[in-house]
């Protein structure tokens, strides 16, 4: 068992990054889902990864709701006086992220989950469905909302946006 979680480990931090914005908090979460795991166990004849993927969002869950602090826990890069256009564009990116990071926090946490591992897991609907434990067309219809109100959140920050 220890292998097959020690092989999920990128992917659970990616995902727990995706829900809590920041490095800090996404280790911790990714902590605290392991010591879940490993105290209590897989129970039988279940993907490791999916109750992985269940468990680090239940205790986001938990956590975002008892202390309400993660959805402003995004650092926003600070703009030195002399950069090269190379730094430019890693800082219009940087600032970009953060601009997504914030629109993400704003999306309901079923809409934010399920973009999250759609887009950044790059988990297919049917797998989704099954670690929430719901129809694959709430996958869809939620996904469908998640990206529309993010498209429109973002629509001021495109490149080449009118005012």
């Amino acid at each position: 068992m220890h292998k097959t979680i020690e092989n999920i480990l990128p992917m659970l931090r990616r995902f727990a990054y995706s829900l809590t914005g920041n490095a800090a908090d996404a280790d911790d979460l990714v902590q605290t889902t392991l010591e879940k795991i490993l105290t209590k166990g897989v129970p039988a004849e279940v993907d490791v990864t999916k109750w992985a993927f269940k468990v680090c969002r239940n205790v986001w869950i938990d956590e975002f709701r008892a202390r309400k602090v993660r959805q402003n826990a995004v650092l926003k890069p600070e703009l030195q006086e002399s950069q090269s256009i190379d730094e430019q564009q890693v800082f219009d990116s940087k600032e970009m992220l953060a601009h997504v990071n914030n629109a993400m926090n704003t999306l309901p946490d079923e809409q934010r989950a399920i973009l999250s591992l759609v887009a950044v897991q790059g988990m297919s609907y049917k797998e989704v469905a099954s670690s929430m434990e719901i129809p694959v067309g709430t996958v869809m219809s939620r996904l469908s909302r998640a990206r529309t109100a993010l498209l429109d959140m973002m629509k001021p920050y495109r490149i080449g946006a009118g005012a």
